[in-house]
């Protein structure tokens, strides 16, 4: 079936959801891609930063073939091969800068994606805090009925940034901090309140006049959605603080900035000398499979008890087979080293284009702000004329999230193309 007649099937039968490029993907290897007429594409999106190996990588295929001849799925009522191997890579990542006899091992939930994963994150941020209060009422002596009043009156409050981006479930959009994605789905869930990017005195200020409501915060160290906005170490470090102070929870939705994307660590957080209580992953976990996990260090992932949460397909045999030949490639192939090398090249080249007006981001997670005559979506499709897999979240703001494969040779090729498209927006 060709192009035509696919692009007419979707907009009868597939929901208008998306607007998409008038392209057909049909194959790809490594940094490149091929539509359907046969015409290639560097690819500087991977899946929304999700195809963190490159298109169908040898070690992932291989695991993928090798599971789906053995077993595809029993639910979670079982124990499987490989999903407790995948929990402690991720555990020994997510520890990689705690000094050795400062670890403790993290426990995972397993789920099908970032939105899942926020959203386990939001119920055990909510239950934890419920507990703690049960449990002090009861060291006080309490009764029952105080000890349930102490469980009603719990924090429940979550808090996020301005500009935030945690997913599109009701909830996990009531925690986006961006008007323009919620109105249309109004009423949303209560108890998410929101805080300005790397404004400490406003986060001590809500934490002063609401302090003993919040069960939690939760952070993008690099925000994505939003264009690519780092949080600053000071303001991160004022987070930890304040939520330690209160018992809340400090949550990192790693989904975008975390699994390498960044450089140099595993985990975004990482970069910034903090640990947070809850690390929320998803994206380049399993390489372009469907996976998301929701990790906690143990103390707090206690306060799950069986039947608290779960998910018919989270943690699914093909999805922890995906994840384990991931990380494990991505270990072996250095990418923490390359995403920081290149991301370094990737920013001073960018830098140098006309009608740049400033850079950011960390590793492969890159943005770049247009002048204000320039349209960043015109040079996004564009892009596609030139063999360019683009992508922008806003109107004049490109965004770059390449596989972690991405070489400098790779980069060349789009500065030079993309010079071209910029000079003539």
């Amino acid at each position: 079936m060709g192009f035509i007649e696919e692009r007419q099937l979707e907009s009868t039968y597939v929901m208008g959801t998306y607007a998409r490029k008038p392209v057909e993907l049909v194959r790809g290897r490594g940094m490149q891609v091929e539509d359907a007429e046969g015409r290639t594409y560097l690819d500087f999106v991977s899946g929304v930063g999700a195809v963190s190996l490159g298109h169908c990588h040898p070690a992932l295929v291989s695991a993928l073939e090798e599971q789906a001849r053995t077993l595809v799925h029993v639910s979670n009522y079982y124990y499987i091969e490989h999903r407790g191997e995948v929990a402690k890579l991720v555990s020994d990542l997510l520890n990689e800068r705690v000094a050795e006899g400062e670890r403790e091992p993290w426990q995972s939930f397993f789920s099908n994606s970032g939105a899942e994963a926020n959203e386990c994150a939001f119920k055990l941020a909510r239950l934890h805090a419920k507990k703690r209060a049960m449990a002090a009422a009861e060291a006080a002596g309490a009764d029952e009925e105080a000890v349930h009043a102490a469980s009603l009156n719990a924090p429940r409050v979550i808090v996020t940034l301005d500009a935030s981006f945690h997913g599109r479930t009701l909830a996990t959009l009531a925690a986006t901090a961006q008007p323009a994605k919620q109105e249309a789905f109004q009423p949303l869930p209560d108890g998410f309140i929101r805080t300005p990017l790397n404004d400490i005195e406003a986060l001590e200020a809500l934490f002063a006049s609401q302090g003993d409501a919040v069960c939690a915060v939760m952070v993008e160290c690099v925000q994505g959605e939003s264009g690519v906005h780092p949080c600053t170490p000071e303001f991160l470090a004022a987070v930890r603080r304040l939520t330690a102070e209160r018992g809340a929870l400090f949550m990192c939705d790693e989904i975008q900035c975390g699994m390498y994307r960044c450089g140099t660590y595993p985990f975004g957080f990482q970069h910034f000398g903090v640990t947070p209580d809850v690390v929320t992953i998803a994206k380049g976990i399993a390489s372009g499979f469907p996976m998301g996990m929701c990790a906690a260090r143990a103390q707090v992932a206690a306060s799950f008890d069986a039947g608290d949460h779960g998910s018919t397909f989270g943690g699914s045999c093909l999805a922890v087979a995906a994840a384990e030949a991931t990380v494990k490639a991505l270990a072996a192939e250095n990418a923490a080293e390359n995403a920081e090398r290149v991301g370094a090249y990737l920013r001073a080249q960018l830098a140098t284009l006309p009608r740049v007006e400033e850079v950011r981001g960390l590793g492969l997670m890159v943005a770049v702000d247009l002048a204000e005559d320039a349209s960043a979506p015109d040079v996004v499709l564009a892009g596609l004329d030139a063999g360019l897999l683009l992508n922008y979240t806003g109107p004049r703001t490109l965004r770059f999230l390449p596989p972690l494969v991405c070489s400098i040779e790779d980069v060349d090729v789009l500065v030079e193309k993309l010079g071209v498209l910029l000079a003539a927006a």
